[in-house]
């Protein structure tokens, strides 16, 4: 029998444990092993019921996202075939769930007559985020244990439910505390002396009223985007109303056609892709990180109060510091707001808020952050302001503090030098707005920050909820540095004839979340312009540059916190409305640089926008800014609303063919600046 499974006999119950770690998923030989226990325990006279449960974590993985796409050993029983046997298992079976139980561990849960949960599990189908239906009967069995309405919004949305719902909607028959084997026992037992059981496939589905599809379906189509997955997820979940078998049938025909699509291959690589990022080449990843308890925020504006409550959320003791008390108490208003709101909203109860306040401490004197583990820098981008805030931290701070700068573009080397012998614990962690919501961490990594800073970093990251990406220090990092170069061909495309409207809508039809110029009025115009006024000195006089952006700001036209920018903006509403004096001033721009202003076709925006961002994203790759080219994804799919489906730039890129792509940037290097073809983008061609 397969070392990845094992069988015991606890009196008349057998309990068949999955011994593959670290998830326990269905790798080859797991379901032909579980397949022999379960056979063995069937034939034994003396074993009145099963019990199915993990080992090690205590999980129930299902299939190997591993072997997506791959030939499955040819004779060797797979996760359908385990399920079958498990629906056809004429004693009671018990699926006792230790821990969150999601995709194909819910579906061989499913497959069992019973399910027990512990305290703080819980239980859904993602798959959707991988861009498939759930395969193995995950879209038939749900139905008919969960009603077509829960199971449908579990399915669809990807999202998980509690254990409290779970048993409310009747996806587990029990919740329990503690260890959970004797629980399962016990449940076995009973469950032995209550008759014959019937399978979840036996069971029948109720039909909801007859617009019900009609109306998911089109709230579905809106909420997808272009995405292919939440609608098979629907059209499954409807073929549980048939006959089950049919229903399956055709679930596996969805399920088929999904996986081999480019949208299901892009997101298995975003997958991969975000496990990837916090892995450092060059650092043994056994290297402990420091312990973490209470973490300084320096500066309570909108993103030093982001970063607090980011912190707060992930139950940190948080210091908050200002030196004046008035902006001080306005920071701490705004996160007691925040919480209110959340509140209201039925998003946190009242314990939960009155707990996270009293985590937090409103100071004054930089003096008192000595009790810090971690401090966070999130003052304005000036240098000699963040050096001389680095430098008394290096002296307030104990030895093994985290000193950790906000910037979105200064130099962190630079900002380290300021700590002295301190410089080993200084690194960037760049979080985006609005810092509490916005999944993006960029962990940039200082010439002489230590392993095990970075390391803490990353752990820090990942403990508040974030997707931390190891970045190199340059002008903008990853993000912002790739960033300003698509921002820079939307604004050349505006002067030259396009208009906002169509450079944005260009972009959200091709799946950005946003347009550019919506972006620049979201982000606010007056950061962009300090950053260009910071480096005004460093231009190349004889390269194009666009004054438009600058003479906005010079009008007070800042973006949606003005109610002008690139577009106007009616009072509490944030929908772009365009603005006939912005096109009139980029006539004038382009009259002032000799610009013959043309019809542009939305091909020339995409092609020119998205090339130049993979054009630079090659040269920061070939520099070593970032490691690999699936940060370089993982960044802009969760910082800059690049479309999941499509795998971020460089897969993107990869797909269509880097060749393709350095035709076009030679092409339009012949009459345009900036397009000069990088070394990494030849080197992948």
């Amino acid at each position: 029998m397969s070392d990845l499974t094992r069988l015991e006999q606890h009196g008349p119950i057998a309990v068949i444990v999955i011994e593959n770690p670290p998830v326990n998923a269905m790798s080859p030989g797991v379901p032909g092993g579980l397949i022999g226990h379960l056979r063995a325990a069937e034939a034994d006279p003396q074993v009145k019921a099963i019990v199915l449960m993990g080992g090690g974590r205590g999980l129930i993985g299902g299939a190997d996202i591993a072997m997506f796409g791959k030939p499955w050993p040819e004779g060797e029983p797979s996760l359908h075939t385990l399920i079958a046997a498990l629906d056809a298992c004429p004693k009671p079976t018990i699926a006792a769930l230790q821990a969150h139980t999601l995709g194909g561990g819910l579906e061989i849960a499913m497959s069992c007559h019973y399910r027990i949960l512990v305290e703080g599990g819980m239980v859904g189908q993602p798959e959707v985020n991988l861009g498939i239906p759930p395969g193995a009967g995950g879209t038939q069995r749900l139905p008919r244990l969960a009603g077509i309405a829960a199971a449908a919004d579990m399915i669809i949305s990807g999202k998980p439910v509690g254990a409290k719902k779970a048993l409310e909607l009747g996806i587990v028959d029990r919740v329990v505390s503690g260890d959970i084997l004797p629980a399962a026992l016990s449940f076995a037992e009973e469950m032995a002396e209550a008759g014959e059981p019937v399978a979840v496939s036996a069971r029948a589905v109720e039909a909801p009223a007859p617009e019900f599809f009609v109306t998911l379906r089109e709230q579905t189509a809106k909420r997808a985007k272009g995405m292919r997955a939440p609608l098979a997820c629907l059209e499954c979940v409807e073929a549980s109303l048939l006959p089950f078998a049919e229903g399956s049938k055709k679930e596996r025909e969805i399920f088929e056609a999904c996986v081999a699509s480019e949208e299901a291959a892009a997101l298995r690589h975003m997958f991969f892709a975000e496990r990837a990022a916090t892995k450092i080449a060059d650092i043994d990843p056994k290297t402990p990180s420091r312990t973490v308890k209470t973490v300084a925020v320096i500066g309570a504006g909108t993103m030093g109060g982001g970063i607090a409550i980011a912190l707060l959320d992930a139950g940190y003791q948080v210091m908050l510091l200002e030196r004046a008390q008035q902006a001080l108490d306005a920071g701490c208003a705004r996160i007691e707001k925040n919480y209110q709101d959340q509140v209201a909203k039925g998003r946190l109860k009242d314990v939960q808020k009155d707990a996270r306040l009293a985590a937090l401490k409103p100071v004054t004197d930089i003096e008192e952050l000595a009790a810090a583990d971690l401090v966070i820098e999130a003052v304005f981008e000036d240098l000699a302001v963040k050096r001389e805030i680095f430098a008394t931290l290096a002296r307030v701070t104990k030895p093994g503090t985290i000193l950790a700068t906000n910037t979105s573009y200064i130099d962190v080397n630079e900002i380290a030098t300021a700590a002295g012998d301190r410089v080993s614990d200084v690194l960037g962690m760049h979080f985006f707005s609005p810092a509490n919501i916005m999944k993006l961490l960029e962990i940039v990594r200082a010439d002489k920050a230590s392993p095990e800073a970075l390391t803490t970093a990353l752990a820090v990251g990942k403990k508040l909820g974030k997707t931390p990406v190891v970045a190199g220090v340059c002008d903008g990092f990853i993000g912002n540095r790739i960033y300003n170069v698509y921002r820079r061909e939307a604004i050349f495309l505006m002067e030259e004839g396009a208009s906002p409207t169509q450079v944005d809508r260009a972009m959200t039809s091709f799946g950005m979340a946003l347009g550019p110029f919506a972006v620049m009025d979201l982000a606010g115009l007056d950061i962009a312009w300090a950053q260009r006024k910071a480096t005004a000195h460093l231009r190349d006089p004889n390269k194009r540059y666009c004054t438009l952006p600058d003479r906005l700001c010079e009008m007070g036209r800042f973006g949606q916190k003005t109610g002008r920018g690139f577009y106007l903006y009616e009072p509490g509403n944030r929908k772009p409305v365009p603005d006939p004096n912005v096109e009139a001033l980029a006539e004038d721009t382009a009259k002032e640089s000799g610009i013959t202003r043309r019809e542009i076709t939305d091909q020339e925006i995409v092609e020119r926008c998205l090339y130049a961002l993979v054009n630079e994203s090659c040269a920061l790759l070939h520099e070593g800014i970032a490691q690999r080219a699936s940060d370089v994804d993982v960044v802009f799919c969760n910082g800059y609303g690049f479309p999941r489906q499509l795998g971020g730039p460089m897969f993107w890129a990869e797909r269509i063919g880097f060749d393709t792509v350095l035709a076009k940037v030679t092409e339009y290097s012949q009459s345009h600046d900036f397009w000069e073809p990088s070394v990494g983008l030849k080197t992948l061609a």
